[in-house]
């Protein structure tokens, strides 16, 4: 993913603009300021809309639903394989000839887009079909094997309103693919961005934090220590950044001078404000401060990067700006409520199966192990009894002294028992 906003104003070819400079007139300020303002409104809705639909994925009961949990090995890899993948991009761009290599990735993400265009708006499209709809279920089911060693490859569910957004989606994607539109690739940045946040949770704060952090060194090194992810940015014509055109107001919908920014700058910042928010739902205080404080730090750190890159004149690393607003803010409202410990104990990943049970305490055993076992044999053999209401029948039990005494108690319970079921039976 590309992660950086990059400025194209007044053909500068540094940021993206022509390489001669001239054949494209400066930007006026109001098409700056619309593009700006644009690409912020364009970050800010996938990341709420996914956070709130990152918590209702993460109370799912369907096992097949369930959201990819972030560890803190897979955070501490990520900027690593990150760094392979946009060298190699940046090498086949050198070495192979472009039009094939955007040919072979249009395909690719043509696919992929419609998919995620299609759940992206099956909620919303839900509202609109009447109650008397025709819905049929269909199921897409790929194995592998057969009797015992049978394994499932694809197990895809679906209905017939699931078959009418992707058809809606398939529009889209044909328009991407025909004419790769501003509009169309923004459609399918959203969704891309949109579900990124829904399905890929971090299990926990410290987890975020290393992946914010190694992402920000990421960031700074291949933006300002080469020139490496600007030149795949403005070579890779796929939907993995928003654009938006800064010469709209004088072109119209056929203009060409974008600004553009990274959905890794969307994603990546996401995912830790979803977090945040199930962190506030597990507080049950009924208040949503961590999610506004980090939501509120994102509009701050992109306005910023927005910002110092038109005052430079050069693109910037997003995450530089991003990364400490969206960790800093949130920890310094923990600390003045004194929640730290809360926030970093916090397990998101225990919220993802609700229905399964867990052991909340520990029982307090004494006695011998021998004793230990043979109780533990008599439980599992026996009828279940109830516990004696009498205290000192309670502490006796928990502190036998003499044997006699415990098997007459025993005895005794068993008589009770019994004389209860005959009551029972007649």
């Amino acid at each position: 993913m590309d992660s950086a906003v990059s400025d194209p104003h007044n053909g500068s070819a540094e940021a993206g603009g022509p390489t001669n400079g001239t054949t494209r007139p400066p930007s006026t300020p109001e098409g700056i300021a619309l593009a700006y303002g644009s690409l912020l409104l364009m970050a800010l809705l996938p990341i709420f809309f996914g956070a709130l639909r990152s918590v209702r994925c993460a109370r799912g009961k369907n096992a097949s639903d369930m959201p990819e949990t972030i560890t803190s090995r897979d955070a501490a890899r990520f900027p690593i394989i990150a760094s392979c993948t946009l060298l190699g991009l940046y090498l086949f761009f050198k070495i192979f000839s472009q039009e094939y290599i955007n040919l072979l990735l249009s395909m690719y993400f043509f696919v992929l887009g419609i998919l995620a265009l299609s759940h992206t708006i099956s909620p919303l499209m839900n509202k609109f079909f009447p109650a008397n709809f025709p819905n049929r279920q269909y199921q897409l089911l790929f194995t592998q094997g057969s009797g015992e060693n049978k394994e499932e490859i694809i197990n895809y569910e679906f209905d017939t309103k699931d078959l009418v957004c992707l058809g809606l989606s398939s529009i889209v994607g044909v328009w991407y693919l025909l004419r790769k539109h501003w509009i169309a690739n923004n459609l399918f940045g959203l969704a891309f961005s949109l579900n990124g946040v829904e399905l890929l949770h971090l299990n926990n704060v410290s987890t975020g934090c290393i992946l914010l952090g190694g992402l920000f060194i990421y960031d700074i090194f291949w933006v300002f220590g080469t020139n490496v992810m600007v030149t795949v940015a403005k070579s890779f014509e796929a939907p993995i950044k928003l654009v938006f055109p800064q010469d709209l107001l004088e072109k119209g919908l056929e203009a060409d001078n974008f600004a553009m920014l990274g959905l890794g700058d969307i994603v990546i910042p996401g995912i830790f404000i979803a977090l945040l928010l199930r962190f506030d739902i597990s507080l049950k205080k009924n208040t949503h401060t961590y999610f506004y404080t980090s939501f509120a730090a994102y509009i701050f750190g992109l306005g910023l990067t927005i910002f110092i890159m038109h005052i430079f004149k050069h693109a910037q690393p997003a995450l530089l700006y991003l990364v400490p607003a969206c960790i800093g803010f949130p920890v310094l409202v923990a600390l003045a409520k004194g929640e730290v410990t809360e926030m970093f104990s916090y397990e998101s990943s225990a919220e993802i199966l609700p229905h399964t049970p867990r052991l909340t305490h520990f029982p307090t055993v004494s006695g011998s192990p021998a004793s230990l076992a043979d109780s533990m044999q008599q439980k599992l053999a026996g009828p279940r009894r109830r516990r004696p209401q009498n205290p000192s029948a309670i502490y006796e039990e928990s502190n036998p002294k003499d044997p006699a005494a415990v098997t007459e108690t025993r005895e005794g319970t068993e008589a009770t028992t019994s004389k209860g079921l005959e009551k029972k039976e007649k």
